[in-house]
């Protein structure tokens, strides 16, 4: 029974971190405008994890973009500010990000 008990505290655990920052980006309203796989009125984060692959400086370009809006490299239409969300949560969300397939 400890056992059993061990195998599912471990298993939420590592589950936990890809439910939290979905989670956390649908509290931060980072789902209002992107989904995971497709572009709704930003693009799809796993179009942005492909795009950001192997950059090394990716979380801290993005976490920045994330708190203070950007323009112009997936189109027309700007980001806003995110003034909700802190640094050590936009680096949670973008690390979140990078890690879809």
């Amino acid at each position: 029974m400890k056992l059993q008990f061990a195998l599912i505290a471990a298993a939420t655990l590592i589950a936990s971190p890809a439910f939290a920052s979905q989670d956390l980006a649908q509290k931060k309203a980072c789902l209002a405008c992107h989904a995971i796989d497709k572009k709704v009125v930003g693009p799809g984060f796993k179009e942005v994890a492909a795009k950001y692959a192997g950059q090394k400086d990716a979380v801290d370009k993005l976490a920045a973009k994330v708190i203070k809006g950007g323009a112009g490299v997936w189109g027309p239409v700007p980001m806003p500010a995110n003034t909700a969300v802190s640094e050590a949560e936009a680096k949670t969300l973008v690390t979140w990000i990078l890690g879809q397939k």
